[in-house]
């Protein structure tokens, strides 16, 4: 039974609900539920689409900063590995994942965020890789997902000065997709992850396509593009969608997701 993690389900899309009062902040224990959680919605077929969402007040403020106390580094490495398997997990989801954002994302929260698809900010929403101000650096993938969503000399000036990021800011740089009034921030997310749910099998095959070419060269990612091309045409999906487009022209299919 997880204490800190619930997933409710509906519609084909899975909400990943982070309970930890009072900041939700990060220990290992939330961290192997959050594992467990997206191992598990990976699993699952009928689920489409997932939104993590820390509850109107707050995302996450970041790693509980209580369990430093008396590491050395062997113990800050491993417990950097426990960051990076669960937020790994989370984004290797098959399901096209999405982060609503109220108010702090800071650290290891904000570290999470960057582990989905696409994040939709309340405008109270504060993000923020501060861990520099503590005299250590982001471990949870932060000094690699910021560079790739912002560029690099952005990500290094966020990273370098521990401040705080805006909304505002935030869309600017393409940090977030989207900024809504705190209260519709998780229903609006819920409304862009249902849109996904309902596209086609293929956009399995496009997520894993992006994720797997990014470390590879061109030639390399091209080629992985070409396999994963052939493996949409095994689903029912693209059986529907060139048979729908022959008959009634783009954009009128509706896919089952198989």
């Amino acid at each position: 039974m997880s204490e800190f993690v619930r997933v409710e389900t509906g519609g084909g899309v899975a909400t990943i609900r982070i309970d930890r009062p009072k900041m939700n902040a990060l220990n290992p224990q939330l961290l192997d539920e959050l594992n467990e959680a997206a191992n598990a919605i990976a699993a699952d077929d009928d689920i489409r689409a997932a939104v993590v969402w820390g509850g109107r007040r707050i995302f996450a403020a970041g790693a509980d900063i209580g369990g430093f106390t008396g590491l050395d580094a062997a113990g800050a490495s491993a417990l950097s590995r426990r960051f990076n398997d669960a937020f790994l997990a989370l984004e290797n989801m098959p399901q096209i994942t999405v982060s609503a954002v109220n108010g702090y994302a800071l650290g290891g929260g904000m570290e999470l965020a960057m582990a989905t698809d696409f994040r939709v900010a309340a405008d109270d929403a504060v993000f923020g890789q501060p861990e520099i101000l503590l005299g250590i650096i982001p471990g949870g993938g932060g000094t690699q997902r910021l560079p790739r969503l912002v560029g690099v000399t952005k990500a290094k000036e966020i990273i370098y000065s521990g401040r705080n990021v805006y909304p505002d800011e935030a869309l600017a740089i393409g940090l977030v997709s989207a900024v809504h009034p705190p209260d519709d921030t998780y229903d609006a997310a819920v409304e862009l992850a249902a849109g996904y749910a309902a596209g086609p099998a293929a956009l399995r095959m496009a997520k894993k396509a992006v994720m797997d070419g990014l470390a590879l060269s061109l030639a390399d990612a091209v080629a992985c593009e070409a396999e994963h091309f052939g493996d949409c045409f095994n689903t029912d999906d693209t059986a529907i969608g060139v048979a729908s487009f022959l008959e009634k022209g783009p954009g009128k299919a509706t896919f089952t997701g198989r």
